[in-house]
C-alpha cells in the first residue's frame, strides 16, 4: 500500500479530514464564489477527502452531477456516509487510473495533485476528462515561492512534488491548457503566510477546439 493512501486513511480515522475542511474552507469558498455556475454543469473533485466540496457544489441549482474521487478508501466511505443528494457520486480511485465514460465542465483539485506519481500524467488525464471549453481549478498552499509551506514534505514524510508558481504554469501550458493564476489570501489569518501568499490557484481552460 502506498504511503500517501495510508496517511489519508489514517487522517479519515483521526479527524484530520474535518481539519482539512476547516483549514481550506475559507479560501476555497472565496475562490468558488468567483466561478460562474450559470449554466447546467458537471463537476469532478480530485482528492475529495470527506466530500465537503462535493456537497457544496451539489447545492448549486445548475449542478447536474458532481463526482468526488480519492485514493483513500476510508475517506470515500466517510464521504458516502455524509452524502445527502442524488447528484453526488463518490469513487475510490486516483486520477491516473480513473475509468469514467463521461466528460466534465469543471475539474477541481485542492491540495492533491502534488501527491500524484506524475503530475504530467495526472494533468493529461484531466485534460481528456474535460469538455472543450471546460476548466481545471488546481489549488495549492504547497509551492516553493511560499517558503513556510515548502517544509511540509519533510514533516509529512510522504511523496509530495514541490514546484514553483512558474513551474505549475508550465505544466499546465505543456498539457495544452490556456493558463491563469489567482492568489487567494486570508488577510485576517493569524498565520503570516496565509496573509502574504495564501492559496495559489492555477486555472487551466481546455481550448474549444
Amino acid at each position: 500500500m502506498d504511503r500517501v493512501r495510508k496517511t489519508f486513511d489514517e487522517w479519515a480515522q483521526n479527524g484530520r479530514a474535518e481539519l482539512m475542511e476547516l483549514e481550506h474552507g475559507k479560501n476555497v469558498s472565496k475562490f468558488l464564489q468567483t466561478i460562474s455556475f450559470d449554466k447546467p454543469f458537471t463537476f469532478l473533485d480530485v482528492g475529495c477527502g470527506n466530500g465537503w466540496v462535493v456537497k457544496k457544489i451539489a447545492r448549486e441549482k445548475n449542478c447536474r452531477k458532481v463526482v468526488g474521487i480519492d485514493k483513500s478508501n476510508k475517506m470515500i466511505i466517510q464521504a458516502k456516509q455524509k452524502k445527502d443528494s442524488s447528484k453526488e457520486e463518490f469513487i475510490h480511485t486516483d486520477i491516473e487510473s480513473m475509468n469514467y465514460k463521461g466528460k466534465f465542465d469543471f475539474v477541481f483539485s485542492m491540495e492533491s495533485l502534488y501527491y500524484a506519481d506524475s503530475i504530467k500524467v495526472a494533468l493529461k488525464k484531466i485534460f481528456k476528462l474535460l469538455k472543450p471549453g471546460g476548466s481545471l481549478f488546481c489549488g495549492t498552499d504547497f509551492y516553493s515561492d511560499n517558503k513556510v509551506t515548502a517544509k511540509w514534505a519533510k514533516i509529512m514524510k510522504i511523496q509530495m512534488h514541490l514546484h514553483s508558481k512558474k513551474e505549475w504554469k508550465e505544466f499546465f501550458k505543456n498539457t495544452g491548457f490556456i493558463v491563469k493564476t489567482k492568489q487567494v489570501k486570508d488577510l485576517k489569518s493569524r498565520k503570516k503566510w496565509k496573509r502574504e501568499f495564501g492559496t495559489l490557484f492555477i486555472i487551466g481552460t481546455k481550448p474549444q477546439r
